[in-house]
């Protein structure tokens, strides 16, 4: 059933396009057959997840591969950290939610994934499913095959990632490719976090697993989009075959599980980091703050100038203007921190504080790479593979940040637009 609210996502979806058309490099191109492409497929596959027949049996089988997969690592953690790892509690326990231990609750399930990402890549398993996503943007979206393998890839891998399995074109990719891969690296996630993302929020929003799974894969199309909009592609340029043999290979089985497993320590290390340092930087930040006097009767925080920031561009998105300043700044948390804090400060929402449509909504918005702390790795991982252009790819890392964190809240204001029902709300 249509509502008032799925026509306020329809008017976010405009705003977000207009943003970038105003930001493209060529205001006198517009991909309207692109856009069509794009919003069809993503649709296209929400319906195959939510709309199908039999479709309830796929969610139930992905939430289940997630408990199943963060029981398997609670096994490993708990054999390694005993009690801290959510053992048997040696002592008697009086407050039960300070159980809950983040470094070795969640971090453990990156390095689990990862490994099995490596050994389901190594078994070409994992390669089958990038190289279907990679034929389907070819087909629908009119990218060139070695654009559409990265895009696929980083769906799965990552953003770093993607760029290692079509190292041999790198330099043949035109600015405009390069551009699109940088997007899409920093619109979706690699599949080590997306199981920490919906373990972190399968408490408050239902079918978790499968947003998460959904939401990372629409929003490469979302990306495509709009880098295409951005920096379009020049006539007669790019669109070059590619082979789809990777140059992402492992020795073994063994090899692969060793690799991937040290590749999600280091993907585990930098996340710890981070969320050391940002969460850090905030409390710094809000104490500077407390100096001035209070607005409206409240302190000055960091929190009420993202809600502030950020609640237009929520509201757009499709959720009521009661709940777009918290909303908004989970978006801001999402652009200046990390996803992970977002995610992390969405989940301990408790469930009567927001409704399930907002949840859902920022699920989708907030599950992307852009963050201002990836912009560094961006730069590093692709300058070292890429050393002869590594000034171009600093010259345009902003503006991809920007289409990079539009590209989620496309993909949001999309899933705003749609009837309710769809998703069992």
């Amino acid at each position: 059933m249509f509502r008032p609210e799925n026509a306020q996502s329809l008017v976010g979806l405009a705003f977000i396009l207009a943003i970038c058309w105003g930001l493209s490099e060529n205001r006198r191109v517009f991909p309207w057959r692109l856009a069509l492409g794009s919003i069809a497929v993503q649709v296209g596959l929400i319906l195959l997840l939510f709309g199908l027949p039999g479709a309830q049996v796929v969610i139930e089988t992905l939430n289940a591969g997630v408990d199943g997969l963060a029981a398997a690592t609670a096994t490993g953690t708990q054999f390694v950290f005993g009690y801290l790892g959510g053992g048997t509690q040696p002592y008697q326990v009086t407050n039960s939610s300070g159980l809950f231990v983040f470094a070795f609750q969640v971090l453990p399930l990156i390095l689990v994934i990862s490994a099995l990402s490596a050994l389901l890549w190594h078994w070409n398993i994992l390669k089958w499913i990038t190289q279907g996503f990679g034929l389907l943007f070819q087909k629908t979206m009119g990218l060139g095959g070695a654009s559409a393998l990265a895009v696929a890839v980083n769906i799965f891998l990552g953003m770093i990632e993607s760029p290692i399995v079509i190292r041999a074109y790198l330099d043949k990719l035109t600015r405009s490719e390069l551009f699109l891969m940088i997007v899409v690296g920093l619109a979706t996630v690699a599949g080590s976090t997306m199981v920490a993302y919906a373990t972190i929020l399968k408490a408050v929003l239902p079918n978790a697993a499968a947003h998460v799974l959904v939401a990372s894969i629409i929003s490469a199309p979302a990306g495509i989009l709009l880098a295409r909009i951005i920096v379009p592609e020049k006539p007669g340029q790019g669109g070059f075959y590619a082979d789809y043999n990777s140059l992402l290979k492992y020795d073994s089985s063994i090899d692969a599980i060793s690799k991937g497993t040290m590749d999600g320590l280091t993907v585990a290390l930098n996340v710890s980091a981070i969320l050391i340092v940002f969460v850090a930087f905030v409390a710094i930040g809000n104490g500077v703050l407390s100096i001035f006097p209070p607005v409206f009767g409240e302190a000055l925080t960091i929190e009420r100038i993202l809600g502030v920031v950020f609640a237009p561009l929520a509201w757009a998105m499709g959720i009521h203007w009661d709940e777009a300043p918290k909303a908004g700044y989970l978006l801001g948390v999402k652009l200046m921190l990390t996803e992970f804090i977002a995610f992390i400060q969405l989940g301990a929402i408790p469930s009567g504080e927001m409704t399930e449509r907002t949840r859902m909504i920022l699920t989708y918005a907030l599950c992307g790479f852009a963050n201002v702390g990836s912009v560094g790795i961006t730069v590093s991982g692709m300058g070292v593979l890429m050393p002869a252009r590594r000034n171009e790819i600093i010259g345009m890392v902003w503006k991809a940040l920007l289409a990079g964190f539009l590209a989620t809240c496309m993909t949001g204001a999309l899933v705003g637009a749609m009837p309710r029902e769809l998703f069992g709300l």
